[in-house]
Order: C-alpha cells, then structure tokens, then sequence
C-alpha cells in the first residue's frame, strides 16, 4: 500500500514515524513534509495549499490511502475533492470539519446533540460581548469562531482582560478574521483531558487518553499556544470515566452527524474538562491532536495503517490497534518569540544525541540546509520518550531534551507532572 501524509508538523512526523513501522505499507510519501519526515518518507513539493494541489500529488504517486493531519485542507474540503475523484481519504468531509472551522456551530451541534458543554452566547460586537461577561461573571472564556493554530481561546481572569481580549479578537488584530465573530463561555473548573477517536462513520475506535499543555509558561501561566508538550496515560481517565465520555460525548456526536446527514469520518478529537458533574466539552477538532499526536504514536501497538485503510473503506473494526501500557511524554521545544512571531533561521544542534538516549525527535518547524539543520517555525521539535511508569517517562523526555541547543529555545518544565499523583 501507498500511502501519503498530508502536513509538515510534528503531528505528522509521528504518524510517519507510526506508518513506516507496517509491513503493509510499501512506500510513504509527504506532502510537504519535514526535514524528519524526509528520513521515512518521499516528500513531494506542492504549489499551494489548495485541495486540488493535494490531489495532484496523490495522483502522480498513486497513493492508495492518504491522510490529512492539520485542520485546514479538512476545513477548505480536500475530502470532497479526494472522494469526487475516487481516491481513498481519511478524514472528514467540508461539512462535518465544521465541528473544528467553527466554534459556533460547534456549540450550536453540541446543543443539538445533548452534549454537556459550558453554557455561551455569540458575540459579534462590543456590546454584546458586554453582555455575555454581565451574566457569566469572570473568570470567562473568549474563542474566535475560525481556525487560530491554537492561539484562539483567551481564558480572562478580569472583566478587564475580558474586554481587552474581546477588542483583540474582534478587531482582527489577534487572530485576523478568525475572531470576528466569538464564542464568550462560562469557565468551567476541572482537569483537561484530550480524547481522540477514529470512526468510519457508524464506528468508533477509541485512542489512548492524553492531556495537552497549551499555556505557553509552567503552571498554565502565559497565552495559549498550539500546545506544549502532552503525555499519554491510562490512569488520566478511569474506565467509568471512558465509558461515560464515549457514551455523554462521542456517540451522540457521531450518531447526530449522521442522523443529520453528515456522516463524520476521521479523527475526532474531544478536547474536555473533567468537573465535578462529569466531563463536558471544551472544544472539538476534527483531527489528531498536535503534540498529543506524538505520545499516542509513541504508546500505540498493531498496525495503524490496516486501521487507516479499513476506516476509510467504511469498515473499522474495535481491536484493530492496541496501547502498549507504557506512558508517553513529549516536551514541545519553541522558539524565542512564540507565540507571537518566532526567531528562525537559527542552527539546531545536539539530535542525534538526544535519540541517542532513546527518545524519538520530532520535527515540526525545521528546515535543512548543505549548512545543517535550522529553526523554521514557532514550535521547532517534539522531543518523545516511553517508560514503563509516567515519573520514569518524564525524566527520559527531560534528559533527550538536554541534549539539544539553538539560540532562544525555550520550554515547558512540567510536562506530565499533573499526572504524576496517579502514580504514587
């Protein structure tokens, strides 16, 4: 089987990694892919980001199945634009990507659905947005409606950080036309947890559970970020814990997709908060997460490309991956200025030693030259280790991450520690 990754980050670096581990995969390509992905895969250039450039490249390769790893060739319809020429595609179609392109129908849906999700309203300007923070006081969240890497959602502490965040957002001098028109929710109290399933449609296969870091600062402190590092743990979730996000969230997610005529196939990704009423949706994702990607590749056992190719022949079958049991944890490292503009152009040093240690590197905003290897975005690497307990599994991610050197990098120093309490 041929099989082509669409995306550059490290999200898709790690299901490169995961792919080229299958025996039934006979040759691997990315399009544009990474300086990483480059050492697993052919990366094919492309002219643009539009579907049809997609297409192209699946069509000259012959690609049997290809997957989507970012949200917005999902969003712009590359699904449709695959399945209209007959070529096998896994993800959602433009319709149902909605459920990550807009924060208001998303709530809208979850409403629809009986989905627990905190209680909103639409704001389109000032005034409204005044009266959204009247009745559900601070703290309070701000989401722009459109797609924002991550950097969309401001948690406000005050009423004045709520009105600064809300001309931020609806000016577009934050996140440009994405946050004209935003979602204002009540902030709910709890622990985050990131539920990730496959579905075909009618089924579903549940992914290990994993929990994202998207302040930029130790702590949760700083603005939000497309994510800091993410760990991977069956003891974030208890199994009464799983059964009811699968059967208050997931199911009547898919079921209502389909009843309303949008089937959703692809990766679903439930982003939560665990309070003490049971868990609740913060946001959806129609995509694998990114870091938390990289955790779940990295604890993953059986064949993900078979689960791939049966899911978008409409036949995914429960079993067809499984979950080593070791926790994973990946450290995001980023460069000076993210998540506002990052510093580039800057040599990486040091690699090969960290996966020397046994960690997997990676790479999401590189780029390499005759000269070496070079910072080319705001999040660079994904620095990844497994061991058999979550504290042992830290240390090693730490230790790799170490290893590796270039100016202005910084970092998380807590990730996974929330879990740690599961383990003593």
């Amino acid at each position: 089987m041929k099989i082509l990754v669409i995306g550059s980050g490290g999200r898709e670096h790690a299901l490169c990694w995961r792919l080229a581990q299958s025996p039934c995969v006979k040759a691997l390509f990315a399009c544009p892919g990474n300086p990483g992905m480059a050492q697993l895969a052919t990366c094919l250039p492309t002219q643009s980001s539009a579907p049809e450039s997609f297409l192209q490249a699946a069509e000259a390769v012959g690609a049997d199945l290809t997957v989507v790893g970012p949200e917005a060739p999902l969003v712009a319809g590359i699904v449709d634009c695959f399945r209209a020429a007959g070529r096998a595609i896994v993800g959602p179609t433009q319709q149902a990507a909605l459920l990550e392109g807009s924060k208001i129908f998303a709530k809208h849906f979850m409403k629809r659905a009986g989905i627990p999700t905190a209680d909103f309203l639409v704001a389109e300007n000032y005034d409204e947005v005044r009266q959204a923070l009247d009745r559900f006081g601070v703290p309070v969240v701000l989401k722009a409606d459109g797609l924002a890497a991550g950097k969309g959602v401001i948690v406000a502490r005050t009423r004045a950080e709520a009105e600064q965040a809300a001309e931020g957002l609806l000016s577009g001098r934050l996140v440009g036309a994405a946050g004209r028109r935003l979602v204002v929710e009540r902030c709910l109290q709890g622990e985050e947890a990131s539920f990730i399933v496959l579905s075909d449609g009618h089924r579903v296969l549940a992914f290990e559970c994993t929990q994202d870091h998207k302040p930029v600062g130790d702590g949760d402190s700083g603005p939000n970020t497309g994510g800091m590092g993410a760990y991977c743990d069956g003891r974030i979730l208890s199994r009464a814990e799983r059964e009811m996000v699968l059967e208050r969230i997931i199911l009547p997610a898919i079921e209502t997709m389909r009843a309303e005529g949008v089937p959703f196939t692809g990766f679903l990704y439930a982003g939560l908060m665990m309070t003490a009423e049971g868990p609740q949706v913060l946001e959806f994702n129609v995509r694998m997460g990114d870091p938390e990607a990289q955790p779940l590749m990295h604890s993953l056992e059986g064949d993900l490309a078979e689960a791939l190719a049966a899911c978008a022949r409409g036949r995914l079958e429960e079993g067809a991956v499984r979950w080593n049991g070791s926790p994973s944890v990946c450290v995001v490292l980023a460069s000076e200025g993210y998540p506002g503009t990052p510093r580039t152009g800057l040599p990486i040093s040091g690699v090969e030693e960290a996966e020397a240690l046994g960690a997997t590197v990676f790479h999401a905003g590189t780029r390499r030259t005759a000269e070496g290897l070079f910072t080319a975005g705001g999040r660079v690497l994904g620095v990844t280790a497994s061991a058999p307990d979550l504290p042992t599994a830290i240390e090693r991610a730490y230790a790799a991450v170490r290893m590796i050197r270039f100016e202005g990098m910084h970092y998380r120093r807590d990730i996974g520690h929330k879990g740690i309490k599961r383990w003593r």
